[in-house]
């Protein structure tokens, strides 16, 4: 697993040369998506973004012990023990109703179509209150409905436009210009994927994880032969297959199959089940043990992947980084 903390500096570069003047806040909850939420952390800052972003007070605090005058803004809900120790470390915490915490910076949330954390109006703040936000349901499909969120917003914030106000995701970053406010909110994109599930390229962002393997073995099927559990793939002819060793432990899922994968630089299908940690795919060739296979990189997106699992880039990348231990992780800078 190949983290590229350049193509990530890149993409934070791009980004924010289309935001006319608006802050860049990286979003690195979840270990950056997976990508390691430090390391992406420290680079995206060093490219342009002014403050970063995570779900809960103990992500923060990772951060925090790393990157001791960071900004740093806790998305989720937190505690009273953990309020206590954003007070200490100096974080800005996000809140969704009316019980403001005292002595430390706090974002307010409203909740404009989402129907998910955020109150219904905001009311006069108190001097704790540096900022007020929304969240954007459809900005990567319904475009009408977002809009219409970014009305409410507008509305109900312009009495406080003193304050920072910020309600673009990644999505509406690239789409909608009008979302910008003072600030924009980019999780998925500065990790070069898209969030529209086609190709980030069109956006002018690269991919900053790459997966690689190689085959562990190489065996030939006689017609009639199976591979895997419940035998979901029998050779209809003699067949060589290549055994993979990785998966769904790794992160690649078992709705995965049916797949293709780069073996040797050319595009092959993962065939039969995926089990723990095995992976078959299917070869036109004898190739030897060690040949290299590109999982996820050139040639084989993550877009592509999470189009045959049906689900998003972001489950993809989080399962794969939270699944990395067993994988060896390199961090370049490109």
């Amino acid at each position: 697993m190949t983290i590229d903390l350049g193509a990530l500096r890149r993409n934070v570069k791009t980004l924010l040369r289309g935001l006319d003047g608006s802050e860049l806040w990286a979003v690195v909850k979840a270990n950056g998506y997976g990508h390691g939420a430090v390391e992406c952390a420290d680079a995206a800052l060093a490219a342009g973004a002014a403050a970063v972003c995570t779900a809960t007070v103990p992500e923060a605090l990772e951060l925090r012990a790393e990157l001791p005058t960071a900004r740093i803004l806790v998305l989720g809900p937190a505690s009273s023990r953990e309020i206590a120790r954003a007070r200490e470390t100096d974080l800005a915490l996000v809140v969704s109703g009316d019980d403001i915490p005292e002595s430390v910076a706090v974002h307010v949330k409203i909740d404009t179509g989402m129907g998910r954390w955020g109150g219904s109006e905001l009311r006069s703040p108190t001097r704790e209150v540096v900022g007020v936000m929304t969240h954007l349901a459809t900005a990567d499909g319904d475009l009408a409905y977002a809009r219409q969120q970014l009305e409410r917003f507008r509305e109900a914030t312009e009495p406080f436009a003193h304050l920072t106000r910020h309600a673009a995701n990644s999505a509406a970053t690239l789409r909608l210009p009008e979302s910008h406010f003072d600030a924009v909110r980019c999780g998925i994109a500065i990790y070069g994927l898209s969030p529209f599930g086609t190709d980030a390229g069109d956006d002018g962002l690269e991919p900053v994880l790459a997966w690689t393997t190689e085959i562990a073995l190489c065996k030939l099927l006689r017609a009639g032969e199976s591979t895997g559990y419940g035998r979901r793939y029998v050779a209809g002819r003699d067949t060589w297959i290549g055994i993979l060793p990785v998966g769904y432990a790794d992160g690649f899922r078992r709705d995965l199959t049916g797949t293709e994968v780069r073996v040797a630089g050319e595009r092959r299908r993962v065939v039969g089940t995926i089990s723990m940690n095995a992976t078959a795919v299917e070869l036109d060739r004898e190739l030897p043990r060690g040949t290299p296979v590109t999982i996820v990189g050139p040639g084989v997106p993550l877009e592509d992947h999470a189009a045959v699992a049906d689900t998003i880039t972001y489950e993809l990348a989080c399962g794969i980084g939270a699944a990395s231990a067993r994988a060896r992780r390199v961090v370049v800078d490109s």
